[in-house]
């Protein structure tokens, strides 16, 4: 006799439907606050050599940028307890406020550098309050990226996950591309007006200040987007600390999430190296191994950036179709394959080898980020997604992704081998590729510990019509027993 419970079926009404209207403004409210980090990461990354002379113009070379990018690294090392913080509590009270108080510190943070005293003005003393600053940064955006990856791929209806979350790193890299152009025109137009020094005098201020408008745009419509269908069907307030679906708290996802959260963090180290070396590294990397001005650094990269921008959604769109796994491999694949001679190509220090360059390196980027968004929160069940996410993001993103520009140039002036960014991003890119051996395919499936996401009621019904024979469907893990009497 078997007495194993049935498992529960789905009826209509228990499938979440949200028209593409809906999803538009939801994601589109989210995109914003990437927007505004990846603009300061665009800002400190092209004002890094002038922010080297602003506060440590005391200290030698080449420890002086090493300084400036210390205070990059310093950001990183921060966010994961702003990830230990933020992420519970994004389980607990909701992604949408969390993703509001993010948006506010961030914005608040990166206003605050543009007036900071410099070294010219109090010593190496100006270096300290910099370093606070980025380590308010560094704790918002610890839950700030894996609050907006959860709510957008809550948020995406199943079959098409992958499309619209892409968009939440469409907003990144032009954010980023427009932080790299604010510095562009404003070094152009201050230059111009006051001379060479301008930079290092006052211009640096500007684009940091920017903050305060753009800021001002980003919160108000954080302050409009719904919470997640997701999370208010499958909340619960208590924590079980024997159930792994149910909500857990730090320990209680190690505890019983400790495999997929290996496979995140070897996931978004093998993307973040990518990505903070394409970003805010090269800009460190052109001005002093290939011997480019800031203004063409910023020239080559920012249409790179754009194109690549432009190019997410189809592969986000790709992968809802072959899935993520396969989409993963070409991203790893392709590190291995084209880096070394991206690199060896940019070293010929002419525009036109640089953009060259500056595509082949972001082809793997491209494959990587397309699919964060909607491939890592699927790795973790509903209850417990944001405080997951923010666990396996933040400890890669900091010990290896922000960390990228220091190590990349320490390692540089180690070994005199200007290649050894590449053979950095390659050994992550490998790793990587030994994680998706253990990686559960979750394309167009529903998210573990949720009820089914389309986009109209015919699909709601025809998906209910079909659930004994579809192989996507597995209700043992969605939230429908407890919904019912």
């Amino acid at each position: 006799m078997n007495d194993k419970a049935p498992a529960p079926r789905l009826e209509v009404d228990d499938v979440i439907v949200v028209d593409t209207k809906r999803v538009r403004t939801a994601i589109g409210g989210t995109v914003v606050g990437n927007f505004m980090e990846w603009f300061d990461f665009g800002i400190y990354g092209y004002l890094a050599v002038t922010l080297s002379a602003v506060f440590a113009s005391n200290v030698p070379a080449p420890w002086d940028l090493l300084v400036t990018l210390l205070g990059f690294a310093i950001s990183f090392l921060v966010r994961p307890f702003g990830g230990f913080v933020l992420g519970p509590l994004g389980d607990r009270i909701g992604r949408q406020k969390v993703l509001f108080l993010t948006m506010a510190m961030m914005a608040a943070a990166t206003a605050l550098i543009g007036i900071l005293p410099t070294s010219a003005q109090i010593g190496l003393w100006a270096i300290l309050p910099l370093y606070l600053l980025k380590m308010v940064q560094g704790f918002s955006t610890g839950g700030e990226y894996a609050g907006a990856t959860t709510y957008v791929s809550e948020f995406s209806p199943d079959r098409r996950r992958g499309f619209w979350s892409s968009w939440l790193d469409v907003g990144s890299y032009v954010g980023f591309a427009a932080g790299a152009s604010a510095v562009a025109v404003t070094t152009a137009i201050t230059t111009a007006v006051s001379g060479e020094n301008a930079m290092v005098e006052y211009g640096w201020r500007i684009p940091f200040l920017l903050a305060i408008p753009l800021g001002i745009v980003a919160i108000y419509f954080r302050l409009r987007i719904p919470e997640t269908p997701a999370f208010e069907q499958g909340h619960t307030a208590e924590i079980d600390a024997d159930d792994p679906m149910s909500r857990q708290g730090l320990r209680g996802i190690v505890r019983h999430h400790w495999k997929p959260l290996l496979i995140g963090i070897a996931l978004v180290a093998a993307t973040n190296t990518a990505g903070y070396a394409l970003t805010s590294y090269m800009p460190t990397y052109l001005e002093k191994e290939v011997g480019v001005s800031n203004l063409t650094a910023a020239v080559a990269t920012v249409p790179v950036l754009l194109v690549m921008s432009a190019a997410l959604p189809f592969i986000g769109r790709l992968s809802d179709r072959i899935g993520r796994r396969p989409v993963y491999a070409i991203a790893a694949g392709s590190a291995l394959v084209l880096l070394v001679p991206a690199f060896l190509v940019m070293q010929i220090g002419e525009l036109w080898a640089v953009m060259i360059a500056l595509c082949m390196a972001a082809v793997p980027v491209a494959f990587y980020v397309a699919i964060s968004a909607s491939a890592l929160p699927a790795l973790f069940p509903t209850a417990s997604r944001f405080g997951a996410m923010a666990v396996a993001y933040n400890v890669a993103v900091s010990l290896f992704g922000g960390t990228t520009p220091l190590f990349s140039q320490a390692l540089i002036d180690w070994t005199g081998n200007t290649l050894m960014p590449a053979f950095y991003i390659m050994f992550f890119a490998a790793l990587g590729l030994v994680a998706l051996l253990s990686m559960r395919e979750t394309a167009r499936r529903p998210l573990l510990g949720s009820v089914p996401t389309v986009e109209t009621p015919a699909e709601a019904e025809a998906l209910v019509e079909r659930q004994d024979r579809d192989p996507l469907i597995d209700t043992s893990t969605m939230p429908l027993a407890v919904r019912r009497p």
